[in-house]
């Protein structure tokens, strides 16, 4: 997403927003599931105000670090984006692999 709207023209820009918002959506969904189904019952409260911080703090803390490397050099903004990405896909793949090992 980030190539398309960084490095594209306004047709891509569009689409690389369209795509960025397409994710954002699916990730409100399986997030807040993903919370309920690793918290208890009585804990859900705590758990979804726990992350809810993390991932705040974490978007204004990427978000601030993604500002200052456009006033830098815009590939750089592509190239954290695709780097933080790709990172995350693995986490997800690593908890994926630890939540099949559990019975």
């Amino acid at each position: 997403m980030a190539p398309l709207a960084f490095l594209g023209g306004s047709v891509a820009a569009v689409t690389g927003a369209a795509l960025w918002g397409v994710g954002m959506g699916a990730q409100e969904s399986v997030m807040r599931a993903a919370v309920s189904r690793f918290s208890p019952p009585e804990r859900r409260g705590s758990a979804y105000g726990t992350f809810n911080m993390v991932f705040g703090v974490a978007w204004f803390s990427g978000s601030l670090l993604m500002g200052y490397l456009y006033g830098l050099w815009i590939p750089a903004v592509v190239l954290f984006s695709i780097i933080t990405q790709s990172a995350a896909i693995a986490v997800i793949a690593g908890v994926e692999r630890m939540e099949r090992k559990v019975p």
